[in-house]
């Protein structure tokens, strides 16, 4: 594709643009509106300016992580319209309801985990697009969540929300949910492990996640990041990585 001379009118361009389905790029590098089938692992923290659009397969399973406090829920409820939500802490509020209030959560935490695997299992086999709210801090559900949406037929991909310790403890004291210290330092080094691995060696093969994307606080914030799941044709494309993680 040929780079536009600088003689050629903006508003000309834009709508050639428009006409081709090719991104209107500012400068600086700005894309906004870009659309994207997420692919590999995909580094947008810190990006440009531009609005991004991530576009699944309508049958997609996309995991929102990151540590405590961090705001996938919020994230969550922004993209909410385009998926239901799968949230453990909808289990576990059906579960405190139920218990005596003197009884501490660490008790029934295990039964409350396996209702809310089972609740997650019954969803994946269903056939809608899904959002799932997790740390993705612990291999093991990772894995677990890879061969669930494997036994479902559903791509699986992952959006990290990277904002640091700090950040996510600021975030537990606004909503006056605060994780012990023990969790979430296990969730922070677990995090952490993952987002090194990644930098290091991109997303591994056959571990059944299409696409890890990474967004931080600037995305989150300015609502720069939203979701579809559609397989109409459009003018989307396959996000390479950028020059900060390895693909």
């Amino acid at each position: 594709m040929s780079t536009p001379t600088s003689t050629e009118d903006p508003t000309q361009r834009a709508q050639r643009a428009q006409r081709s389905g090719e991104a209107v790029r500012q400068p600086g590098g700005a894309c906004p509106g870009r659309r994207i089938r997420p692919r590999g692992v995909v580094d947008l923290r810190g990006g440009a300016d531009g609005d991004i659009r991530l576009s699944y397969p309508p049958n997609a399973a996309v995991v929102v992580a990151g540590l405590p406090g961090s705001g996938k829920s919020t994230l969550l409820r922004a993209w909410s319209p385009a998926a239901e939500v799968v949230d453990p802490r909808a289990t576990r509020t059906a579960f405190e309801s139920r218990m005596p209030a003197w009884l501490p959560y660490a008790v029934y935490r295990p039964w409350a985990r396996l209702s809310h695997m089972r609740w997650t299992r019954s969803r994946m086999r269903l056939g809608h697009p899904l959002l799932i709210h997790d740390c993705g801090s612990r291999p093991w559900m990772r894995r677990w969540l890879a061969y669930t949406a494997h036994r479902g037929r559903r791509p699986l991909h992952m959006v990290v929300l990277d904002v640091g310790p700090r950040e996510a403890l600021s975030g537990q004291h606004a909503r006056r949910r605060l994780a012990s210290p023990r969790v979430f330092g296990i969730h922070r080094r677990g995090l952490a492990r993952l987002l090194a691995r990644i930098a290091r060696d991109g997303l591994p093969a056959g571990r059944g996640i299409g696409s890890m994307v990474l967004i931080d606080r600037r995305q989150r914030d300015r609502g720069a990041a939203s979701v579809d799941f559609d397989d109409r044709p459009g003018p989307a494309e396959p996000a390479p990585p950028s020059g900060r993680t390895s693909p």
